[in-house]
């Protein structure tokens, strides 16, 4: 019995497609330099169109987050405005009227009043500006006082978060027209 010598399986499919009259792919292989070449690409796409989108997602992601912190969604809120009893402390200061938000308007007129050429209007609207900031002082005072008792009264003695009677303080001395996150009450109607 005479040894017929193996044909690799791949070497008959060769031969076949060339019998047949098919030739290869129709082009030569690509040496491993071209290749690695082909392959090779930044580590960092520094491109003017990559820039520009990650510009345009990062402006995007910013207004996204505004707007959320500005309606009050707890996702876009600083720690400082998280949770359930600073969102009471907002509604609550939000819903009345406080001395705080005048400060402002005042300290202008007292700025206007100083370009008056007479003495007396000037030093009068000093201390009338002190005295002012004296009764804000005292309004800041008593709401805090209000708004601990208040979210005492809601949320249980021993659950009280700490700070929310300063936090209270510091949004009555601001413009209801800036403050963040914004009132989402109005004016007289009074929290849960």
């Amino acid at each position: 019995m005479a040894k017929t010598p193996a044909v690799p399986a791949s070497e008959d499919a060769a031969a076949e497609a060339t019998a047949s009259g098919a030739s290869g792919k129709g082009r030569a292989t690509p040496s491993r330099a071209e290749q690695e070449a082909a392959r090779k690409r930044p580590l960092v796409a520094d491109t003017k169109e990559a820039k520009a989108r990650a510009r345009a997602d990062l402006a995007q992601q910013r207004e996204k987050a505004r707007l959320g912190m500005a309606s009050g969604d707890e996702r876009f809120l600083p720690v400082r405005d998280k949770g359930p009893q600073r969102r009471f402390v907002r509604d609550f200061v939000d819903s009345g009227w406080h001395l705080g938000e005048a400060v402002m308007p005042a300290m202008v007129l007292v700025i206007v009043a100083t370009f008056i050429p007479l003495p007396a209007i000037q030093y009068y609207s000093f201390i009338a500006l002190w005295i002012f900031i004296l009764f804000v002082i005292g309004d800041m005072i008593i709401t805090s006082i209000r708004v601990k008792k208040a979210a005492r009264d809601k949320f249980g003695a021993d659950r009280i978060e700490k700070g929310l009677g300063w936090y209270a303080a510091m949004r009555t001395i601001q413009m209801r027209f800036m403050r963040l996150p914004k009132p989402q009450v109005k004016r007289g109607q009074h929290p849960a």
